[in-house]
């Protein structure tokens, strides 16, 4: 009976010693965001060329506030809808489709291996106008070149459950760890618009020669469209710090999202109208502060700093953000200058779209920044009614 208990202590102290060997290596920094839904873990990245197709069938879940459609994303970036299927890019290099309760993590084969590293890796994805009949689609991502950081925009191939490669539009925009920018859109104009970051490199924002703290315009095949504001130039507007939503109303008015200064001060995230030509000033002004042939942003949050990032339109013309730090989905009503939260208490959010009236985001939790619930990250559909 001694050697029974001998042995019996000695496996509870062996798991006790592995419990607290695993704690200490899972153990990263994380920000103040948490997610409520359930206890908290943390996800472990795996890179993206050991990462096999899997499928999981995923039960909708209820609660009084929202939906959970899909669940256990990694570090989704943007939601992009084909009808009723959705897609999600994760920013270490993978393409989730979500098919009512089927999830499949579907493979990105590139010619550039994403580098996923701070805020940088496989960012925007967006879906060709016609995506039903080519299945092509356009994606942004870091990657590094001769000891480098650079992002790039690539047209890719649906083929099966993995999508491809089918060429670069452009190359060679400054990257860094932070500030990369990577939302894109398709204007009412038929053009594509891509947003870069200043690269933490704060002069490049106002060079003109540069494509870092900009944002881009480009036809659907990767040209400099004739009318741009500067001839030969992708550049649209410039004198951005890290430019994230993009949206337009209903009247074709082009609208951006932006992070403020770091540090003191800090704070100061924007609402912009963007302007062909048009200098947003970073870094020689932030916030409220003028300066001739700069413009200010119609909307900023003072010192405190909420993060915005993806953004959508309403009905009624008001503006979606998915924010960060701010820890909520803010809404913006440009006519009446309110800035009020209408969803909150689910941690950092990272992007938001309409589709038939209804509201989706997805959260980003593990992102490193957030404390993840043991779900996380997840795709919801919000029960908000107006």
């Amino acid at each position: 009976m001694k050697t029974a208990g001998k042995k019996l202590a000695a496996i509870l102290m062996t798991t006790v010693c592995l419990g607290i060997l695993s704690a200490c290596e899972a153990n990263e920094s994380a920000g103040p965001q948490t997610s409520t839904n359930a206890p908290t873990s943390l996800v472990t990245e795996q890179p993206s060329e050991t990462m096999p197709v899997e499928e999981t069938a995923e039960p909708e879940e209820e609660t009084a506030d929202f939906t959970v459609l899909a669940q256990e994303l990694r570090i989704p970036w943007v939601i992009a809808f084909d009808q009723d299927i959705v897609y999600i890019s994760e920013r270490e290099g993978n393409i989730v489709k979500v098919d009512g309760s089927s999830m499949t993590r579907q493979t990105v084969n590139l010619q550039k291996n994403v580098k996923h590293a701070g805020e940088g890796g496989f960012l925007g994805f967006l879906l060709a106008p016609d995506f039903a009949k080519t299945r092509l689609a356009y994606a942004y991502h870091t990657y590094e070149e001769k000891g480098q950081t650079l992002n790039r925009v690539v047209l890719l191939k649906q083929n099966g459950e993995q999508w491809d490669e089918v060429r670069p539009l452009l190359e060679g925009i400054p990257g860094a760890s932070n500030h990369d920018g990577g939302r894109m859109a398709i204007g009412p104009d038929e053009q594509l618009y891509v947003t870069t970051g200043d690269a933490q490199q704060r002069e490049l924002a106002q060079d003109k020669g540069s494509l870092a703290g900009k944002i881009l315009r480009m036809t659907l095949d990767g040209k400099v469209p004739e009318d741009n504001p500067f001839p030969g130039s992708f550049v649209y507007s410039y004198g951005h710090r890290n430019p994230q939503g993009l949206v337009w109303n209903h009247e074709d008015i082009m609208f951006n999202t932006e992070h403020g200064p770091s540090g003191n001060p800090g704070g100061h995230d924007e609402i912009n109208i963007i302007e062909a030509g048009g200098n947003y000033g970073w870094p020689d002004i932030y916030g409220g502060t003028e300066k001739e042939g700069m413009i200010t942003p119609i909307f900023h949050t003072g010192e405190k700093a909420i993060a915005p990032s993806g953004a959508a339109m309403d009905e009624n013309n008001r503006m979606l953000i998915a924010t960060l730090v701010g820890g909520a989905l803010y809404r913006y009503d440009p006519a009446t200058k309110d800035m009020s939260v209408i969803f909150e208490g689910e941690g950092r959010l990272r992007d938001v779209k309409m589709k038939d009236g209804r509201i989706y985001v997805i959260t980003n939790n593990t992102d490193g920044r957030g404390t993840p619930s043991q779900n996380d990250d997840r795709l919801l559909r919000l029960k908000i009614i107006e």
